[in-house]
């Protein structure tokens, strides 16, 4: 089981003593008990626990989970969790991700027509300020002078002064949050003093100098990089978010400093993170054992219960034709999928779908069989995988038989007994007859007929060819024969044109498909293929019906989508199935076991990891900052690719490494990981004309929308209540 900070009910009551801020924000915090802070804070163990509550801040809504307790009134629980609500303003106001649920306003997001009084981004704000308040009490309470007064010595007040550096961090970060999503907010530190105020607005300009100067403050006593307890902040934390912040420096204060970005990205990378060896285990259950993640949001399904967080993520990405128990959880919700222009970050030029073949029938025709025992399979003629069919449920039975090994004997029975067997001998079947022998091992297409008494067994190897085909319509392309599965494969690179399958490199048995139906036939017509790239073609054969797929199937282990019965168009976002789902994260282990609660999922969310920091490197030398080397800024982005193909076939040259290529491949990289609305911004095509992506600003193709929408509004209810608050521009 994961080691989380522990969280108790003790830190529930100290609402009480930082409620003003908060109340002036038009929040309630709950305070089902009185505990007084002289209490809470007796010991170094208490603060702790008090500590523990503003990392919970992060990931759980309330004091009881997953709802029933919350921190906030007036919000529901689920989507007023801190993840959530960030994941919701990050991502599906972007090309990432969509919706089909209909709450309220959510489907505003994505057509960026909000406004100030939607209530997701008044949720998404209100925690935000939950979130410092917790902080900013306790860190009033954990200065030298309380520690002192309540007789807090020696190792025990050490340990709470490296708690209140770790506090500072986490407001630090929410007020990261609030000058990239906000802009100009209320602002209130410790030393303001509980009791009914209006909080003063600070401009983006002069949050940011305050973010920095806070992160700057606390980076000498903060604990060593890598050296702190998984999940709490340490000095790798606060040089990430440091490099976050002057990335984007030029957006939010109009000053850059990409050379600022690439000195604590350097302080990064020399603190010994590692990209974890499987790009898919950073986001399984157990990912807290990577070496990469920089810092967390933890989650255990047994303790941190939420509707929000990786929960939300994982299991409103669930649906159609997905299984939820591959995922770790007993059920999807059905929700959100990703836009054509993410799915051609890995498939360039894809207009018609991953699978160009047709889906066969789930449940294809059952046609009377006869059984095949024999030496290859331990003589058992009651073993239904080893049949053959007939298909026009007359005489004739054809199928596909695997001999393993050379020298194999069978025969054939027309029931699962030893009643009504056929043996045989050139070619003719003789009741009761001799054992039918087969001298090489290998894939057999196998023919009989019971009323004219014949029988045949053709050894055969399977290839594709066809003007598709790098053969064209002269050299065969070779597929593998795989007994597990019972089907032959090959990964090819395609061009548009038409193939078929065929045995032996000749045409005496040569499938197509007819009717387009997925269901292949003896001489049939050519398969289309209308898309260019690279694909996984799949035969399966054994007894009829025989079927194949056609899968565009990029070398780069990074696409992780669901295609099977969703559409690639989103002609209806309200639709599971328009748009392809994303399997990116899972409650499943790197050794394939379930998360600990089938309901509550138990991954982490990497907030910040090292891929994130190599590409920020990247981008900061392209953009001109010092202290860098260009040679270095591609070695970390090919570092990052050959992760993604395995090998050095993702490798690019100096002259691709541009810009455009950054945002892309951080497209790649870090799909719905809350980056990409940042990212878009940063390069200047989240909103007007510069981009669009199916149903930005409403309408199906994408529009044009106003660029005040790269700021969210400050909520209404709040500009109402707090007179020294003005509000952003357009709202």
């Amino acid at each position: 089981m994961k080691r989380i900070l522990k969280i108790t009910f003790i830190v529930t009551a100290l609402t009480l003593f930082f409620a003003s801020c908060v109340k002036d924000l038009n929040t309630t915090p709950i305070n089902p008990k009185l505990i007084t802070p002289d209490n809470a804070y007796s010991t170094a163990a208490g603060y702790k626990q008090v500590l523990a509550k503003c990392y919970a801040g992060l990931s759980v809504s309330g004091q009881q989970g997953p709802a029933g307790n919350p921190d906030i009134a007036g919000i529901d629980e689920g989507f007023g969790e801190y993840l959530r609500g960030y994941w919701y303003h990050q991502e599906l106001t972007t090309d990432e991700a969509v919706i089909s649920w209909n709450d309220q306003t959510i489907h505003n997001f994505h057509s960026q027509t909000w406004g100030s009084g939607d209530v997701f981004i008044a949720a998404m704000y209100y925690r935000i300020f939950y979130q410092i308040s917790l902080c900013n009490e306790f860190i009033r309470e954990s200065d030298d002078s309380k520690l002192d007064s309540r007789g807090i010595t020696g190792q025990d007040k050490i340990n709470v002064q490296n708690y209140r550096t770790e506090a500072r961090f986490l407001r630090a970060l929410s007020y990261y949050h609030a000058l990239d999503l906000f802009g100009n907010v209320p602002f209130v530190t410790e030393n303001d003093a509980p009791g009914k105020f209006f909080p003063p607005q600070k401009s983006r300009a002069d949050l940011f100098a305050y973010v920095e100067s806070e992160l700057k403050a606390i980076e000498p006593a903060i604990t060593a990089a890598r050296a702190n307890e998984y999940g709490r902040a340490d000095k790798g934390a606060v040089w990430t978010l440091l490099a976050k912040l002057y990335l984007n420096a030029e957006v939010y204060t109009g000053t850059p400093r990409y050379t600022d970005c690439i000195t604590y990205c350097n302080n990064v990378i020399g603190a010994g993170y590692t990209l974890d060896p499987k790009y898919k285990n950073l986001f399984l259950a157990d990912n807290n054992t990577s070496p990469e993640i920089i810092f967390p949001i933890e989650y255990d399904g047994n303790h941190t219960q939420t509707w929000g967080g990786t929960t939300f993520v994982i299991c409103a990405a669930i649906g159609g034709s997905m299984k939820p128990a591959d995922f770790g959880v007993s059920g999807g919700w059905g929700g959100t999928r990703t836009t054509k222009p993410i799915v051609q970050l890995f498939y360039p030029g894809l207009k018609n779908g991953l699978y160009t073949s047709p889906t066969p029938p789930k449940s294809p025709k059952a046609y009377p069989v006869v059984y095949c025992p024999g030496s290859y399979q331990g003589w058992d003629p009651t073993n239904t995988k080893t049949v053959i069919a007939s298909k026009g449920s007359d005489s004739k039975y054809e199928g596909y038989l695997y001999m393993a090994n050379t020298n194999q004997q069978f025969k054939f029975c027309t029931t699962p007994s030893w009643d009504h067997n056929y043996g045989g001998t050139n070619w003719t079947l003789v009741p009761n007859g001799d054992n039918i022998s087969v001298a090489d091992a290998g894939y057999y297409k196998v023919n009989i007929d019971t009323v004219a008494l014949t029988y045949s067994v053709v050894k055969t190897t399977w290839a594709v060819i066809g003007d598709a085909t790098p053969g064209g319509w002269s050299n065969d392309t070779p597929m593998v024969y795989d007994p597990t599965s019972n089907t032959w494969t090959v990964t090819v690179d395609l061009t548009a044109g038409t193939l078929k399958f065929r045995a032996n490199g000749g045409w005496d048995i040569n499938y197509g498909d007819n009717g387009g139906t997925g269901i292949l036939v003896e001489g049939g017509a050519n398969i289309n293929v209308p898309d260019a790239g690279t694909y996984l073609i799949t035969l399966k054969l054994g007894i009829p019906d025989y079927t194949y797929i056609l899968k565009m199937n990029p070398y780069d282990h990074r696409a992780m989508f669901w295609s099977d019965g969703q559409s690639l168009e989103i002609n209806d976002i309200g639709v599971f199935t328009d748009g392809y789902a994303i399997t990116k994260f899972r409650n499943v282990t790197s050794a394939g076991v379930a998360g600990s609660n089938p309901t509550y999922c138990s991954t982490d969310f990497p907030l910040f990891r090292l891929a994130d920091v190599y590409l920020m490197y990247a981008e900061a030398v392209l953009r001109g900052g010092g202290g860098g080397s260009a040679a270095q800024a591609l070695g970390y982005v090919n570092a990052v690719r050959e992760r993604a193909y395995s090998d050095k076939a993702g490798d690019i040259t100096s002259a691709q490494l541009t810009l455009p290529f950054i945002l892309d491949e951080r497209g790649r990289e870090l799909y719905w990981e809350c980056v990409r609305r940042t990212d878009l911004i940063r390069f200047g095509k989240f909103s007007t004309s510069t981009y669009v992506w199916p149903w930005k600003g409403g309408v199906k193709n994408g529009i044009s929308t106003e660029s005040f929408y790269n700021l969210f509004p400050i909520p209404s209810s709040d500009v109402s209540a707090n007179p020294n608050l003005k509000q952003n521009i357009g709202y």
